[in-house]
């Protein structure tokens, strides 16, 4: 998981009233841009015919392509993060979140073409997007009320989250399918990744941190996202 450092300042936590509320408020207006910039470059890359290149790259590949694509995904994510929570600039962090947005859009371009055209509903991205906002704000709400620190639950998704990639990755190389188990499961995975990281926001970021922050919680969103749509996207 990501280290924090104390280097910028006092942990929200430690912090002062006025600085852990801009910090916040930073951090969840930067979480709806996020995700308002990572909409309007899917758009962009379905309106302009991008969408489809990226698609046929993906498919083309078969499964071991996807591998690929994931693996270059994840180092995409790691220097990502890794410029979030540089201290060199703020110019290096905003950077660090925009390359990792482009990048999940890039990598959802399969799932939402799937998506529309295996489930014959044209408003299944919509009822994704509900139930997903729907559990975020819930469980949001659950750390903000309650104030407890959940730092706990890192060795556990650590390991959750190898577990995941053993089966994916299994999954690609013997052909076989995970199936809407799986999916719950990683639903269930990517609601205490959420949980976790939003107490980190109240106990472990700095205030200073609200690029980083913004980053993991979007991260967090995105794995749910993928996951809800995938169960609402599937049938028989």
């Amino acid at each position: 998981m990501e280290n924090f450092t104390s280097t910028f300042g006092n942990t929200a936590a430690n912090a002062l009233p006025a600085e852990r509320a801009s910090f916040i408020r930073k951090t969840y207006l930067l979480l709806a841009a996020a995700i308002l910039a990572f909409i309007v470059v899917e758009g962009f890359l379905f309106a302009s015919g991008a969408a489809g290149m990226i698609a046929n790259v993906i498919f083309s590949g078969g499964m071991m392509g996807w591998l690929l694509v994931l693996g270059l995904f994840m180092g995409v994510s790691f220097l990502a993060n890794r410029w979030a929570t540089s201290e060199t600039s703020k110019a290096t962090q905003y950077f660090g979140l925009g390359i990792f947005i482009i990048a999940e859009a890039v990598i959802f371009v399969p799932l939402l073409m799937m998506a529309t055209y295996y489930s014959g509903d044209g408003s299944v991205l919509i009822k994704a997007g509900i139930v997903t906002l729907g559990l975020f704000l819930g469980i949001t709400a659950t750390v903000f009320i309650t104030r407890s620190d959940f730092s706990f639950l890192g060795p556990i998704l650590a390991i959750g989250g190898f577990a995941a990639l053993g089966f994916i990755v299994a999954s690609a190389l013997f052909g076989f399918t995970l199936g809407n188990i799986f999916a719950f499961v990683m639903v269930a995975f990517a609601g205490t990744a959420i949980l976790y990281e939003t107490s980190n926001v109240l106990h472990r970021f700095n205030t200073n941190q609200h690029v980083a922050a913004s980053l993991t919680l979007f991260a967090s969103i995105a794995l749910l996202f993928w996951y809800i749509l995938s169960i609402f996207s599937s049938r028989d």
